[in-house]
């Protein structure tokens, strides 16, 4: 590797003793090290310059990034730089080729360390730069679970949480100062928590007690807030199957309702994001709601009506059209804004929004199919089907182009 712009060193609670030789050497030969004011004092006298950041940090990081110094510039980061860290922040803007990585321990790993706990079968989530609802799409019974605190106000915040949310009776360990001669754990119940937490620097761990909670599609009707405009939980679990979720895609929900087919879209996986086009107020602050409920509000955009705000929107992975398909202009510009290799999918329950599907179809090919549901209600003192309206759905994949 040549010579790189940036040198990231990690360096724990423990400050200079616990970094390796290495990291102490590297930091003895820097000429500028940036850090924040708690860990320049960690260090042992050096000869670089040592210049704390300026508030806010993510400007400051940004002009550093930009300069030109004519030697490498040393940071300082929080244990594992790339993980939730500087280090990952600083390789997303230069590329890696510029920069030099010297992980110290992360904290999930000392906190693992010292629960006894397998961190490969542990979740980690954190809430530093995210909602604190984004915990809830890791939280089910029996999981570990270790969050990344934003202060020391957090782990009265996730127990509260907890509890609202059926997990009152998990047990909530907050470990303090991981790594330093301060280090201190204190354990407790999330329903009767009430514990003195005195540093900012702290970690939550929480082994969840409550319901099971299942992150497959088909969520239950009466988990989501609505006004009617809903797609039910049958049709809901068959139209999230043929958008087919992965990692990191990001979806259009266009006349999105209750917001319920994004929802269900981002509990597929953390790293998936969602757009909702939704022309009504009420109903947008309502997907809102619902999202933050869900535990993906973090990873959910909800902007008005459709196709006006599409251009606001960047070029999505996948579509999906609940409402609106007549209205011109709503699947052209979805066609349009779709990503090469990208999925469409559309429900329509009314003859005329079936006849736009079928003209599409026509147009540019995919698969037509219809669902017909009956539910088992009572009649009387008897039993008997009760049909929903049934849905035609839309599917297809925009071709790759070929260069």
């Amino acid at each position: 590797m040549t010579d790189p712009r940036f040198v990231v060193v990690g360096i724990g609670a423990d400050g200079w003793d616990g970094l390796t030789v290495a990291a102490q050497r590297e930091l003895q030969s820097a000429h500028v090290i940036y850090g924040s004011a708690r860990q320049i004092d960690l260090l042992a006298p050096v000869q670089a310059e040592l210049r704390p950041w300026i508030s806010p940090m993510s400007r400051h990081l940004r002009d550093v990034l930009a300069g030109a110094e004519p030697e490498p510039v040393h940071i300082l980061a929080s244990g594992d730089p790339m993980f939730h860290g500087v280090g990952a922040s600083i390789v997303k803007q230069v590329g890696a080729q510029h920069v030099r990585i010297i992980p110290a321990v992360s904290s999930a790993s000392l906190a693992a360390a010292r629960l006894g706990w397998d961190l490969s079968t542990t979740s980690i989530r954190s809430i530093v730069d995210r909602p604190l609802d984004s915990i809830l799409s890791a939280v089910t019974d029996n999981v570990r679970l270790l969050i990344l605190s934003r202060d020391e106000t957090s782990p009265a915040h996730i127990a509260e949480l907890l509890t609202t949310h059926g997990f009152g009776w998990s047990q909530v360990t907050v470990l303090e100062q991981l790594g330093s001669d301060r280090e201190r754990h204190v354990t407790g119940i999330a329903r009767t928590w009430g514990a003195p937490v005195v540093d900012r620097l702290n970690l939550v761990a929480v082994h969840c007690v409550g319901p099971a909670v299942s992150s497959q599609a088909g969520l239950p009707d009466t988990d989501f807030s609505n006004d009617g405009q809903l797609t039910k939980q049958a049709v809901r679990a068959l139209t999230v199957t043929a958008l087919r979720p992965a990692p990191r895609q990001l979806m259009w929900d266009v006349g999105a309702g209750a917001g319920s087919i994004a929802i269900e879209w981002l509990r597929t996986d953390p790293s998936c994001t969602a757009i909702a086009f939704e022309s009504d107020p009420v109903r947008r602050e309502r997907i809102v709601r619902n999202a933050a409920d869900m535990g993906v509000s973090g990873n959910l955009t909800v902007l008005g009506r459709a196709p006006d705000d599409f251009e606001h929107a960047p070029d999505p992975d996948t579509i999906f059209i609940g409402g609106g398909v007549t209205a011109p202009g709503i699947i052209d510009g979805c066609w349009e804004a779709l990503l090469d290799g990208g999925r469409i999918v559309a429900n329509a329950v009314t003859i005329e929004s079936e006849a736009v599907l079928v003209r599409w179809r026509s147009l540019v090919g995919g698969t037509l199919r219809r669902f017909h549901i009956d539910h088992a209600e009572p009649l009387g003192s008897m039993t008997t089907w009760r049909p929903t309206l049934p849905v035609t759905q839309w599917i297809a994949d925009k071709p790759r182009s070929i260069e």
